[in-house]
């Protein structure tokens, strides 16, 4: 057991793993690997591997075999050096991420935790290097909040009875009432000092819910992330969606620890998920959003409405917003050059991750992007025009249920177009549906247990 290998380092000095070890690595971290390979700009860390997944649920244990702990200070270390900067020093502090990464893409249905190794000791060292107390205020309430919800609150078996009495959103609301009594509408309105003020109600609430308090020992909270984030592989809804897609429990889940990057330090940040092509219809142009002066959650949360990416792609509901293209166009020329690259190397249309601190654009994510049937369809016929790919690569990338979403009937686009929608959004599946509106998926169930008069329709 010691002497197995349970842990690749990535970086652009030094990079131990590439896309052909994605069994090994999990997607997200083999494409880390890949694009360090590249020499595209990706914050260093480390790949804890799906083996060790496996050994966390062997004879149930559930637990980290305590041979890793030796492995992930010393590779931990290697990006201290790197980075010229020290986990949990109150001076010159490093924070990391925590995040999972399946061999196949399982999107939002397994745990990340960021601002690792953020306490009151190194929250101060990161204030005098940034000269932002605001964004360090805010990574910290945004650390204890998803701390408290993925770790503290699988750790201590805690089931909400509904999404809705979960720490996150009992959290949440603290955080709501509090920009009331303010007077602010968006979370970023609340200043440095309202920030504060929120860490300490959080702090009480946590306690007051857990029985005992935040850590604050960075070593404790990476330690716990990893744990939570191979729990999360045998979540409700990853146990679900592996069902759904006929994949195997074995084939578990990697954990990526890696450097943060901010994209909430200021204006001339930001964040943002992006497609090498439409994932809807498969145009061949770039489509995304971002937003400024905002962390990776935030594009997602849909608290906020994102920015396109770039002007070609404006929507009505975000045509007033400025693109990242007209905001920091040196920025997206960079992002646009990296996507021709990545599109190129792997062939295929792709999901992308990025942040930009203060002005500087980092790497987070590349995957195989998911998409419709039409633009499955489209994507091949295309990039086999293009030469990017032969004709039995191009039959093999249309799944058989993507022929079939393609011969759905849809809404007529002329309709359509000569009626007032009652609401405008992103279309998630084909056909259309009749019944009662829930807002959420446990509620839906139960509605359909329970009633008889409604039914969906294809």
């Amino acid at each position: 057991m010691t002497d197995k290998k349970w842990i690749y380092y990535f970086s652009g000095k030094e990079c131990e793993g590439s896309a052909k070890m994605t069994p090994v690595l999990g997607g997200k971290g083999a494409n880390l690997a890949e694009m360090a390979n590249l020499g595209l700009p990706v914050p260093p860390g480390f790949t804890i591997t799906t083996d060790v997944c496996n050994e966390y649920y062997k004879d149930n244990k559930c637990q980290l075999p305590p041979e890793l702990r030796d492995q992930v200070l010393s590779y931990l270390k290697k990006v201290e050096e790197e980075m010229g900067r020290k986990f949990g020093d109150p001076e010159m502090p490093l924070l990391v991420s925590v995040r999972s990464g399946a061999a196949v893409s399982m999107p939002g249905m397994m745990d990340t935790v960021l601002n690792v190794g953020l306490n009151e000791k190194t929250r101060e060292g990161l204030i005098k290097y940034s000269n932002n107390p605001r964004f360090v205020y805010d990574a910290h309430r945004r650390l204890i909040q998803m701390y408290a919800d993925i770790v503290m609150e699988k750790a201590a078996g805690i089931e909400p009875k509904d999404e809705f009495s979960s720490i996150a959103k009992i959290l949440d609301g603290i955080k709501e009432t509090l920009k009331k009594e303010k007077g602010k509408e968006k979370d970023s309105d609340l200043d440095a000092e309202d920030l504060k003020e929120l860490i300490v109600k959080y702090k009480e609430k946590v306690n007051e819910v857990f029985g005992k308090p935040f850590p604050d020992d960075p070593l404790d909270q990476l330690f716990g992330a990893i744990a939570a984030v191979f729990q999360s592989w045998m979540g409700k809804k990853a146990i679900s969606y592996r069902a759904i897609e006929k994949l195997p429990d074995t084939m578990g889940t990697a954990v990526t620890v890696q450097t943060m990057v901010f994209g909430n330090m200021g204006p001339t940040s930001g964040t943002g998920v992006a497609f090498t092509r439409d994932p809807a219809t498969g145009e061949n142009y770039f489509y995304g959003e971002w937003l400024p002066n905002a962390q990776g959650e935030d594009v997602v949360a849909g608290k906020e409405t994102p920015h396109p990416l770039n002007d070609g792609t404006k929507t009505q509901r975000n045509k007033h917003l400025a693109s990242l293209e007209a905001f920091a166009p040196e920025t997206y020329q960079q992002l646009f050059e990296i996507k021709e690259k990545l599109e190129k190397h792997y062939k295929d249309m792709l999901d992308i991750e990025f942040t930009i601190q203060d002005k500087k654009l980092f790497m987070l994510q590349c995957r195989v992007g998911k998409r419709t049937g039409p633009a499955a369809v489209k994507m091949a016929m295309d990039m086999l025009k293009e030469g990017l790919i032969d004709e039995k690569t191009a039959v093999l990338r249309v799944k058989p249920s993507q022929v079939v979403e393609l011969l759905l009937p849809v809404l007529d686009a002329k309709v359509e177009k000569g009626n007032k929608p009652l609401a405008i959004g992103l279309p998630a599946g084909p056909g259309c549906a009749v019944g009662q509106i829930v807002f959420t998926s446990t509620d839906a169930v139960k509605a359909m247990k329970a009633s008889n008069y409604f039914s969906f329709q294809k």
